[in-house]
């Protein structure tokens, strides 16, 4: 079978997936696909989203941490879209069954961008001056593939593992901001669970944000003016199970937090 036909399939098998709330078998034990096949993979399932009326409203950085990509074998981040259905408010509560799989959440510092960004060539400068503001985020991750045995080309091809997202009420201009000093705490159900810094991702966020901009650039992509872009988690991921509440506080950005039932 070649690749385009089965980009198309496991397109379709992934969207049917997420429209289902359920897992399929990992996409790396039942073919060879190159990490470009899984991308080609993730626009089908975005152009099948479109179709259906949702609207992209921003872009995610995933795989930023060396203990993560030493797991899946990889030396590089990863990308996935954002769209309007995706959006959840801060402190709501989201009902994981009928909404999710198997969600685990990550700490992250949102940016919210008043220019375009079009790759390559792109700096941190830049992205400091096309970005309005910052805020704290609650990414929560989710698997469309089964037990989360993923490789690189799996969680690529599932939309880097996006579930939902939270952003934080508060707004801040991040030229006031180190980026890469400010600490992140995260409490579950009241607890303090970890602790991270802006340099956990790339060094800095405005490294992870300007990686995004020139690797999407090369699939003809770019980061546009009022783009959410969450730049990749402060922190190891936390399972979430019904009954839990995350609260997130970054420093000089305020907090982000949702409950699941």
């Amino acid at each position: 079978m070649s690749n385009d036909v089965l980009v198309d399939r496991y397109a379709e098998e992934l969207f049917r997936a997420l429209r289902e709330f359920r897992a399929i078998k990992p996409l790396h034990e039942q073919a060879e696909l190159t990490i470009d096949d899984a991308y080609r993979i993730s626009l089908g399932i975005l152009a099948r989203r479109e179709a259906g009326g949702e609207r992209v409203v921003g872009k995610k950085i995933g795989v930023t941490s060396k203990a993560v990509q030493d797991m899946l074998g990889v030396d590089r981040p990863d990308f996935g879209f954002l769209t309007d259905t995706m959006r959840v408010d801060c402190g709501a509560t989201v009902t994981i069954a009928g909404h999710l799989v198997a969600p685990r959440a990550e700490a992250e510092i949102a940016f919210i961008l008043k220019d375009d960004l079009t790759g390559p060539g792109v700096t941190d400068q830049d992205v400091l001056a096309a970005t309005e503001a910052v805020c704290a985020c609650f990414e929560i991750v989710d698997s469309r593939i089964e037990n989360w045995n993923i490789r690189i080309v799996d969680t690529i091809a599932d939309n880097a593992s996006c579930g939902i997202f939270v952003l934080g009420n508060k707004r801040v201009d991040p030229r006031n901001l180190n980026l890469p000093a400010l600490k992140c705490e995260v409490y579950k159900n009241g607890e303090l669970i970890s602790e991270g810094y802006g340099s956990a991702v790339q060094g800095s966020p405005l490294t992870a944000v300007a990686w995004l901009a020139n690797t999407l650039g090369a699939y003809g992509v770019a980061l546009k003016a009022g783009d959410v872009i969450l730049s990749g988690s402060l922190v190891p991921l936390a399972p979430a199970v019904a009954g839990d509440t995350f609260m997130t506080r970054i420093e000089g950005l305020g907090s982000a937090e949702i409950q699941f039932a």
